[in-house]
């Protein structure tokens, strides 16, 4: 069986990191945390090499993506209990998404966070590039629609509150069932 996903998506810097932490200390099943930063702070990618130029990042990043999602239905078939944090940046990812994920119990949050708020959070980090968080604020909340959303000015304890109660008593059809109809009313007669 299957394991549940909770998707978290926002901005970078927005807390999702902070709001997955708290979950999987306080959700009744083990859950793991799954991410883009836990593959970057491995060190997975040649990252000397990207950053001198000789792999360019620009060639290297959709298949990057296109591995992270992948994985996601992949360690949650094995029987995995994941919350992934994402930023989706594009209608082609979340399209993607959408179909790499049928079947499977997902459930959506929206992260969301002032702006000033993400600038500042980005230009403390240090590890960041300035400029992403406004790009992300930009888009990421435009693919679709959300189980649950919350913000990080509510503090991470009431957050993971919201996300718990809201999780515990979803009905179906869930957000991504409900987007997958949609765009499949969307799709043209064959």
């Amino acid at each position: 069986m299957s394991g549940p996903i909770i998707l978290l998506n926002g901005a970078s810097s927005a807390g999702k990191s902070t709001l997955a932490r708290a979950l999987q200390q306080r959700l009744p099943l083990p859950f793991w945390h799954w991410s883009i930063d836990h593959l970057r702070a491995a060190r997975v990618l040649p990252h000397t090499r990207i950053d001198s130029g000789e792999f360019p990042w620009c060639e290297l990043r959709e298949t990057f993506f296109d591995g992270f999602h992948r994985s996601i239905p992949a360690l949650a078939a094995a029987g995995n209990h994941l919350i992934v944090e994402h930023i989706v940046e594009t209608r082609a990812w979340m399209d993607r998404l959408l179909r790499m994920l049928a079947g499977f119990d997902v459930y959506y949050v929206g992260v969301h966070c002032a702006l000033d708020e993400l600038e500042r959070r980005e230009r403390a980090r240090g590890d960041r590039r300035i400029g992403e968080a406004r790009a992300d604020f930009e888009v990421t909340h435009t693919f679709g629609h959300y189980d649950v959303e919350c913000d990080s000015a509510a503090g991470v304890e009431t957050m993971a509150e919201q996300v718990i109660a809201a999780w515990s008593t979803r009905q179906p059809p869930g957000a991504f069932e409900a987007m997958r109809a949609a765009r499949a009313g969307d799709a043209p007669a064959a």
